[in-house]
């Protein structure tokens, strides 16, 4: 039996003792963030799987991982079929499956604290119309299987200064409340973790890639705040940097402080706050009040200092980029084509290089020729990283951290001749982000209604791309930020002055290729003149040339050459007085106009 199914056959064994017919084991931990320690990825462990969303369901005799489209490909290189069926999120209803597995009268078991309460609400009643039964554990059976399990990182927090928040926490902290009242509640609990660090300007090392806190607070209508904490992640000065107001407790009190709210109107989020939490809040009496994290969107409409902040990284970051790419072209003109391991070692010690970085924003997916068809890509997880083919494309999808902004780019450089059929695809994918960039909108306009200018021109040849069009991105904070974003699927959460939100169409050939082009963009008040009513626009943040050897001007509007000629001119005198020698000679040819 592999290392999987002596896995699988351990964890049956604690579902048997713990008198439960099935088990849900998510990628997700308590906090419920896209990105977790490495203690925390029982997915994985479980599984094989390496990417960031999905579920596994075991029963006695089967066993299923349900995964989305971005990791259609990536699944069946990672994990077993004979240990596992596979099944696509939202089209394979894991209730159905559970129904199809199990009789009548079986009991689903998962860890309350590792789910929404909208997904355990929403699962308890599907079960229920089964005829099945979920129930919460009080412990983690996965955890009870893995032996070897690493040892939580705690280490202090940062105290992020005023000049890179633009805000103090105790204004934050009244402006949250006071919107908090205005909805009729005494208390809210606000459970996201980068929602707690944005909240009291500090910032963490407790995940990779993520500068969160791991902790949780509740807020009450004055402004004061009660932080649920390890001890350890605690900083020397945390009380004068916070203000007055904020109460530090063990994260262990959770309970015991959860229970005192009995009788009080506490907002929660059931999309973003566990369902434990929520659920001990209820059992002490409390009211919820079902709505969004409160500090979701005032944490999206970046303030003038944090938009600055960001501006300035993406120039140090575009130094870094730029530099790469003209690195990258020279070693395959001399015939020296590097393994995707040592090109992004490369970028990342260019990155390094800059001022205020910290550390990269997500692990970056650097991807030769076939391996760039999988969205999300991770060479860390393979045994022998590609090495960069001829005549093909490499894919870089990476980014920083610096203690002024968070950056997400994506270039695909043509190493070659990649051919005719590439370059088509390319340029129909920059077409497409070329139409979201130039869009005006009015205010009101969710990114749903946004997506589709994206991706009209691979849809018009019978192309598509099966991931989100644009995520919202932090300041120092997640690479992925809710709550707007730009995709097919619906979203209420209209786009807003400050906003910070990707810009990146692809296209993906299983086995082939993979194209994707990203920007990152803020939105702004629009200042054209002659205007009806309030409009708002995209502004790029993003630095760096479009790789002009994989575009095709024969399917490009004079409208389209004028969008990329203006973009590169920008590019090039912003960066130009950066870089020097080689660097810059190459600079200014990638930049150079296309309607030249």
């Amino acid at each position: 039996m592999n290392t999987y199914g002596g896995r699988l056959e351990a964890v049956r064994e604690q579902m048997k003792a713990a008198g439960c017919d099935a088990l849900v084991v998510p990628r997700a931990d308590e906090y419920l963030g896209e990105y977790i320690p490495a203690h925390n990825e029982r997915l994985r462990w479980l599984s094989g799987f390496t990417g960031s969303a999905g579920f596994v369901i075991v029963t006695a005799g089967h066993a299923a991982i349900f995964i989305d489209g971005r990791y259609k490909v990536q699944v069946r290189r990672e994990v077993a079929p004979e240990l596992f069926d596979y099944c696509r999120l939202g089209e394979d209803p894991h209730a159905d499956w559970l129904a199809a597995h199990l009789p009548r009268g079986a009991v689903v078991a998962c860890d309350s604290r590792m789910h929404s309460l909208r997904w355990y609400r929403d699962t308890e009643s599907a079960l229920a119309s089964a005829g099945l039964e979920l129930v919460a554990t009080q412990t983690n059976l996965v955890d009870a299987c893995w032996h070897d399990r690493p040892a939580p990182a705690i280490a202090p927090a940062l105290l992020l200064d005023e000049r890179y928040t633009g805000e103090s926490s105790s204004a934050k902290r009244e402006r949250i409340a006071a919107s908090m009242v205005a909805k009729g509640c005494e208390a809210a609990l606000i459970f996201a973790p980068d929602s707690v660090s944005w909240l009291l300007n500090i910032r963490g090392t407790d995940i990779p890639k993520l500068p969160v806190v791991q902790s949780l607070a509740l807020l009450e209508a004055d402004g004061r705040v009660t932080l649920l904490i390890e001890p350890g992640r605690v900083p020397e000065g945390f009380a004068a940097h916070a203000g007055e107001g904020v109460t530090v407790l063990p994260e262990t009190e959770a309970a015991r402080v959860l229970a005192t709210y009995g009788g009080r109107k506490v907002l929660a989020d059931p999309d973003t706050a566990n369902a434990w939490s929520q659920l001990a809040l209820e059992l002490g009496g409390a009211t919820l009040i079902a709505g969004e994290d409160p500090v979701l969107l005032p944490k999206a409409c970046k303030n003038a200092i944090e938009i600055e902040g960001t501006r300035n990284a993406h120039i140090r970051d575009a130094v870094a980029e730029i530099r790469f790419l003209a690195w990258l072209d020279a070693e395959v003109d001399a015939g020296r084509l590097h393994t995707e391991n040592e090109l992004a070692d490369q970028l990342l010690a260019f990155r390094e290089s800059g001022e205020h970085f910290q550390e990269v924003s997500f692990d970056s997916i650097s991807a030769a020729g076939g391996n760039a068809a999988m969205c999300h890509y991770n060479h860390l997880n393979v045994a022998s990283p590609a090495r960069l083919p001829m005549n093909s494309v490499y894919l870089i999808d990476s980014g920083g951290q610096y203690l002024d902004g968070t950056t997400d780019i994506t270039r695909t450089v043509a190493i070659g001749d990649p051919g005719d059929d590439i370059r088509r695809m390319f340029t129909l994918v920059l077409k497409g982000h070329i139409a979201l960039d130039l869009a005006r909108f009015p205010v009101g306009t969710t990114g749903s209604q946004l997506d589709i200018l994206a991706r009209q021109f691979l849809w018009q040849e019978g192309f598509d791309y099966d991931h989100g069009t644009g995520h919202g991105v932090g300041v120092f904070l997640s690479v992925h930020e809710g709550p707007h974003r730009i995709a097919k699927a619906p979203n209420t959460i209209a786009l807003r002055p400050g906003m910070i939100v990707s810009n990146e169409p692809g296209y993906y050939r299983a086995d082939a290729f993979g194209i994707r082009c990203e920007n990152l963009v803020v939105v702004r008040e629009s200042d054209r003149e002659g205007e009806e009513q309030a409009m708002l626009r995209f502004e790029a943040i993003t630095l760096v040339p479009f790789d002009l050897r994989l575009v095709d001007p024969a399917l490009m509007t004079a409208a389209e050459v004028a969008w990329l000629d203006n973009y590169h001119q920008q590019v090039r005198s912003t960066i130009s007085p950066l870089l020097q020698g080689t660097e810059l000679q190459w600079l200014q040819q990638a930049t150079r106009p296309l309607a030249a």
